[in-house]
């Protein structure tokens, strides 16, 4: 679809960016934090995501205006994920604002299915992949 994995913020020690989607041997840590699309207002999700029966687990954003509502950012990655031999849970959803241009997101809103995301917890993850950006979050629902 029109998730982007930015592989350049992915620092993965000199290893070559893997396809999106493909996990080296099943790690956790190999899943991207975030794919959201480059630009633009649009539905994200917080995903929990670990191994079955596993207690290490990892939270992913995953965001795109292709999805008409929330739940179908989690169809596209829950089988992903499980593919992976991963478990996902949806935390909560809500909005990106992403300006590429001027290196500014903003997150917002909540998700009527899913609820409201932690919003501080989605910019810590965004932060770790967008270091020169300015992030910022609000409960504002526009």
């Amino acid at each position: 679809h029109c998730l982007v994995r930015l592989a350049h913020a992915q620092s993965g020690g000199g290893r070559p960016a893997q396809p999106r989607g493909v996990a080296m041997d099943g790690q956790l840590e190999s899943v991207p934090a975030v794919e959201v699309d480059p630009d633009g207002t649009f539905k994200y999700i917080l995903v929990r995501v670990q191994r079955a029966g596993g207690a290490e687990h990892r939270d992913l954003v995953r965001g795109t205006a292709a999805a008409e509502f929330h739940n179908h950012i989690f169809e596209k990655v829950n089988p992903e994920m499980e593919k992976l031999g991963f478990e996902c849970k949806c935390l909560g959803g809500g909005k990106i604002d992403h300006n590429s241009k001027d290196k500014k997101m903003r997150v917002f809103g909540l998700s009527t299915g899913y609820g409201k995301a932690d919003h501080a917890v989605t910019v810590e993850i965004l932060k770790k992949v967008y270091q020169d950006y300015e992030i910022t979050w609000s409960d504002d629902k526009k």
